[in-house]
């Protein structure tokens, strides 16, 4: 039996993507190799938000005590180091007894199951084949990573999964990579956010696509210079544009024009639901 530190645990609709409206079980785990300051500010500045709400970081007791940011990572309590102590670590049986217990049916029927973060394609790798060898996993048949696309599968994880899926009798196209490439909106580097080369893994063993968060016509232009270095890197999936914007205000100031902008360029666009219908709190 593995352990995971787990950021959040909840059950929802996925707002984002390929399963967008899908009922959906989202695991977050804590910790990233990003910190993504830079959304929803001005090009070469970073949020400042996170480290004031910081400030008072052990007064805060629970996720849904944290303040909503309108810059920088909307989830910055999921790999911030001042608020780890909100994410128990949780074993996988642990864990897969309270994912089933949220079930609408206490069974998997058509929900799936959203595995984030922070950036859960870490080192808690090891741990996710207990945690899908567990009982209340049996019946799931659609899995999502959301990740960064920097962290290549390890072997034994890469070999896993080929082999979940085949004893399940589920096809692999079910195994969902949602990657979310970091653009210089961010705040992160091209060079330690675009990687080709592990995009490419992640699309022999699963569906994989891309999933852009921009702001402007300048981010547009950014985003296809960079799908066009992973279509030459092999890359063959779809292309998502989706709205910066972690508070209704600044998402709302956004969605049109992105949506335009994906319709001018033949790409897919992707709402963000959890914004609208629920304010995007934390937990949902």
């Amino acid at each position: 039996m593995s352990k995971i530190k787990v950021a959040e645990l909840f059950y929802s609709i996925q707002g984002e993507g390929r399963y967008m409206g899908v009922p959906s079980v989202f695991l977050r785990t804590f910790g990233c190799n990003f910190t993504c300051g830079g959304f929803g500010m001005k090009k070469g500045e970073i949020s400042t938000e996170r480290d004031v709400i910081a400030e008072k970081a052990d007064e805060i007791k629970q996720y849904k005590d944290l303040p909503l940011v309108s810059t920088g990572c909307d989830s910055y309590a999921s790999w911030d180091v001042r608020f780890k102590h909100l994410s128990p670590v949780l074993s996988t049986e642990a864990i897969g007894k309270a994912i089933k217990e949220m079930l609408p049916h206490k069974k998997w029927v058509d929900e799936h199951l959203v595995i984030t973060g922070g950036e859960p394609l870490l080192g808690w790798q090891r741990a996710y084949p207990d945690l899908l060898r567990e009982g209340s996993m049996f019946g799931l048949k659609e899995l999502t990573f959301e990740t960064n696309g920097t962290q290549p599968l390890t072997e034994e994880f890469h070999w896993f999964l080929f082999g979940w899926f085949t004893r399940s009798g589920i096809d692999r196209e079910r195994l969902t990579f949602s990657v979310s490439p970091k653009l210089s909106v961010s705040g992160e580097k091209r060079e330690e956010a675009i990687k080709p080369e592990v995009i490419k893994q992640y699309q022999a063993v699963g569906h994989t696509y891309l999933k852009f968060v921009i702001a402007s016509e300048e981010d547009c232009n950014e985003a296809l210079e960079v799908i066009d270095i992973y279509r030459q890197g092999g890359f063959t999936g779809p292309v998502y544009l989706m709205p910066v914007g972690g508070v209704e205000l600044i998402y709302s100031m956004n969605n049109k024009n992105v949506a335009l902008l994906a319709m001018k360029h033949g790409l897919r666009y992707s709402d963000r639901l959890q914004v609208p219908l629920f304010k995007n709190e934390w937990g949902t």
